[in-house]
């Protein structure tokens, strides 16, 4: 299929299909004139893409994550790196919530303070 028609299947815009290429993510065939030639191998990979990006890992993350993923399905083969990659992730995570909660403690507490003046 060509990269509109990936684009409109998958949602993933055209310029960001093209990105993923350039980033190695993305491999698609080329025709004898040059054209890119898709197939439902992008297509999985796209999802997979979008599973990984949810999850809040980066382009240079999933390209790691990508050989790992084995079938039909996002299931990871086990591997060391990839665990280690995993639970790294998951403490950048868990800095972020534990900072996003302490920003919302301080917005709160302004918050407070401004009602409590408009009370007087």
């Amino acid at each position: 299929m060509k990269i509109g028609e990936l684009s409109e299947q998958t949602g993933v815009s055209v310029r960001m299909l093209r990105y993923y290429e350039e980033q190695g993510l993305l491999t698609p065939r080329r025709t004898a004139a040059g054209y890119r030639d898709y197939d439902q191998r992008e297509v999985l990979t796209l999802e997979r893409i979008k599973l990984l990006s949810s999850a809040g890992m980066t382009l240079s993350t999933i390209l790691q994550f990508l050989p790992c993923i084995r079938g039909e399905q996002p299931i990871f083969e086990p591997c060391d790196e990839l665990r280690v990659l995993l639970h790294s992730q998951l403490r950048e995570v868990d800095e972020k919530a534990t900072r996003l909660a302490k920003n919302r403690a301080v917005l709160s507490r302004f918050i407070q303070e401004i009602e409590a003046a408009d009370r007087v």
